[in-house]
């Protein structure tokens, strides 16, 4: 339990629910408040893909196993399907539904999935008197040198540039309402379970932890030693989620761990862990503007969430690997 919210007998609405972060938090109410009406709503995926050929959505009923709450299968582009959602009369909405593909540079998917949506998804909460609790993204600090804070932002991709605008539209809708709560998290890397079918934008974590696996070498860009990531755990992301639901101030606030660890020290943990020994095989950057160093200031989440970090990488992927293992070898369609 992270805060003294009682969820019980409270309608939940997840956006994006059979998506990573999404799924986790449905989990996350169903075991700790078995009286809370749950409601996921996901497109699911489909074979549609996006112009870098990347699934369009990564919501996968596999990520639901177990979970015996309300599911709508919904695209949040389609009014009528959100239409649905007007049966209800929610407390809570955690909006995680989104194209996060950072490397999708198709403008108008990108824009009328994350910016044109959350207009209708703030009309739920306005109407319903619901708190919200949305994902923004440190993609929208760009390749700013560290730490990345909020009020600094020079987003360079149509991702960052969408969440960017949704922190835009959130701060408004916080002066017109200041009846409602509504937070922005803007998330750093997260990991964990139930990322394993976002396929090649999974962390590298699990991502490395099934080439060693497998036998591989871990491949890491050259100077990896150097190029750091705020890497946090799934579970202090769902942490940080339930107390924005009861926030000292509504805003945008960055979940990171705000303790950057370098590409190398994850491809030595995991090899430590997976005991093995294989080295690391280096191989040219082939990214443009690539983001050298992450680290999340994390003073305002501390002090208006009352979140703190509980996992260390170590700590982190050391809990992860049994779901590591498990999924090797399995296919992820």
């Amino acid at each position: 339990m992270y805060n003294n919210i009682d969820f019980n007998n409270k309608t939940i609405l997840i956006t994006g629910g059979a998506g990573f972060i999404g799924s986790n938090l449905a989990f996350y109410f169903q075991e700790n408040y078995p009286q809370s009406r749950i409601v996921v709503f996901d497109c699911f995926r489909s074979e549609g893909v996006l112009s870098n050929g990347n699934l369009k959505s990564y919501g996968h009923y596999k990520n639901l196993i177990g979970f015996t709450g309300d599911v709508i299968c919904g695209n949040i582009n389609n009014k009528s399907n959100l239409a649905l959602l007007s049966d209800y009369k929610f407390n809570y909405i955690f909006h995680q539904a989104a194209i996060s593909d950072t490397r999708v540079y198709d403008q108008e998917i990108v824009m009328k999935t994350n910016v044109n949506s959350f207009y209708d998804l703030l009309e739920i909460a306005k109407k319903d008197g619901a708190a919200i609790v949305y994902a923004s993204s440190g993609a929208t600090y760009g390749s700013l040198p560290s730490p990345q804070t909020v009020g600094k932002e020079n987003p360079e991709n149509p991702y960052g540039f969408s969440k960017f605008l949704m922190d835009q539209i959130a701060y408004r809708y916080v002066d017109e309402n200041p009846d409602i709560t509504i937070i922005g998290l803007r998330f750093f890397n997260v990991y964990g379970p139930r990322e394993f079918y976002k396929g090649k934008t999974a962390s590298m974590v699990i991502q490395l932890g099934h080439q060693i696996l497998d036998g591989k070498t871990p491949r890491l860009f050259e100077g990896s030693e150097l190029i750091v990531r705020d890497f946090i755990y799934i579970e202090d992301v769902v942490q940080a989620n339930i107390k924005a639901c009861k926030p000292k101030k509504s805003g945008i606030y960055n979940v990171g761990t705000g303790n950057p660890r370098s590409f190398q020290e994850v491809a030595d943990i995991l090899q430590k862990e997976l005991e093995s020994n294989l080295g690391t095989d280096y191989f040219p950057n082939p990214y443009d503007g690539y983001q050298a160093h992450t680290q999340a200031n994390i003073s305002s989440t501390r002090t208006n969430l009352g979140f703190e970090p509980r996992f260390s990488l170590e700590e982190g992927i050391k809990t992860y690997i049994p779901e590591i293992k498990r999924l090797y070898g399995k296919d992820i369609s």
